[in-house]
């Protein structure tokens, strides 16, 4: 592996060998690793330094390309020039492994070196994590590949604009992503389990995540006389009040629906019933059943509450994503895999997250699972949580995703599951 990078001068630890309990790398991958980890550092704080935000990581996909060219690999960028997909060794059957390019809209808070330099704009949910791992997953498997030990072939997708609506699953699945593709593989940051472990699960991982826009109108008046209009802010309690009980007793409870306002505004004087309201929410579920189902039911509801009242009602429902439902054999895969990178006893199972993550897209197509990667310091009570602007991992975490990836990858081509 070769980098043009200035290497940390010193990194937050010594890079991680093998664990105990855990299975050596084939070939010489450990020792590569060990002599190659601090160039996947630099290659992460350099990533975190200069973050991109959705549909414009352009120079961190050059940057990815770059890499896997200089190991002799024939990376193909999308033709926008925000992603990119490369494959690995030969054969007819692929196993996928996905990550994401893109940062969020926030200010980097944090008083490190390798703070971002781009003003609010910053790596608060860890892809460039994400995707260190990912190319160092690449630069090892090609390693396997040159001494013909790689039995079989891998795909690597860095994808753009994870974070944006609509987001940019599925323009990588549209160029070709997915083609040949038997399963796939993706691994989140998680700065509640400490570096070294990672979390598993089969099933519901990731909830939906949609987003529901009211537009009330209707004629306004004086508060002292409110039979004489639609009363709209009566009319917007009802609809926040009243929407999100219902939907519980229209909903099978074990969907994991839920309903949230965040935006609720209409009127400015107190004595003034105004003519015109607006709430803006979302509404997450963790079955793809009810998600399929949640536009038109979510619509119909909110009319329902509101035709009483008199007032006109506008309803919008933004698809955003839809949830991560883990295949149960690419979750044991993973599992397995994982337990032989790290040990047993450091795969623990993963809690359910309401929040969304549109590798979801790419599981309506094939079966896969994502995992959680521990990030925080071992020990450490301080957890820098993600989406928030001094969020920061423990970088042994880099070496840890790349050993449970490869092991994945190994494990996923010797299984005819899929």
């Amino acid at each position: 592996m070769t980098t043009t990078l200035t290497e940390p001068a010193a990194a937050q630890k010594e890079w991680p060998g093998p664990l105990p309990g855990a299975e050596p790398l084939p070939g010489q991958l450990d020792r590569w690793l060990a002599s190659h980890g601090q160039e996947l550092v630099a290659i992460r704080r350099h990533l975190h330094s200069h973050p991109e935000p959705s549909y414009h990581e352009f120079e961190t996909a050059a940057l990815v390309a770059r890499e896997l060219a200089v190991a002799g690999l024939a990376p193909r960028l999308l033709p926008e020039g925000n992603g990119v997909i490369c494959d690995i060794g030969e054969g007819d059957r692929v196993i996928a492994f996905r990550a994401d390019l893109d940062a969020l809209p926030l200010q980097d808070l944090k008083d490190v070196p390798y703070k971002s330099t781009v003003p609010n704009v910053a790596h608060a949910c860890g892809h460039d994590v994400h995707t260190t791992v990912m190319l160092g997953l690449g630069l090892a498997l090609q390693q396997l590949h040159r001494e013909g030990r790689l039995p079989g072939r891998i795909r690597l997708i860095f994808q753009c604009a994870e974070e944006s609506v609509p987001s940019g699953a599925p323009r990588l699945i549209a160029a070709g992503a997915l083609k040949g593709v038997s399963a796939i593989y993706a691994l989140h940051c998680y700065p509640q389990l400490p570096a070294g472990l990672v979390g598993v699960r089969s099933g519901p991982f990731t909830a939906a995540a949609d987003t529901v826009d009211v537009t009330l109108t209707g004629p306004g008046g004086h508060t002292a006389r409110p039979h004489l209009t639609a009363d709209l802010v009566y009319a917007l309690g009802k609809v926040i009040v009243d929407t999100p009980a219902l939907l519980g007793r229209r909903v099978d409870a074990r969907a994991g629906l839920s309903m949230v306002w965040g935006a609720v505004h209409s009127g400015e004087a107190f004595n003034a019933i105004p003519g015109e309201g607006h709430a803006r929410g979302t509404v997450r579920i963790l079955s793809r059943e009810a998600w399929r189902t949640a536009p038109e039911l979510v619509t119909q509801l909110i009319k329902d509450v509101v035709a009483p009242t008199g007032a006109h009602v506008e309803v919008s429902y933004q698809r955003g994503v839809p949830p991560v439902i883990n295949d149960r054999m690419a979750a044991a895969v993973i599992a397995g895999a994982a337990g032989a990178a790290l040990g047993p006893e450091r795969v623990v199972e993963a809690e359910i997250s309401m929040g969304g993550e549109d590798f979801a897209f790419y599981l309506d197509q094939v079966p896969g699972a994502m995992i959680r990667l521990g990030t925080g310091v071992p020990g450490s009570d301080e957890k820098h949580d993600l989406h928030q602007g001094d969020f920061d991992v423990d970088e042994s975490c880099i070496g840890y995703g790349v050993r449970v990836m490869v092991h994945t990858a190994l494990a996923a081509l010797a299984t005819a599951a899929f």
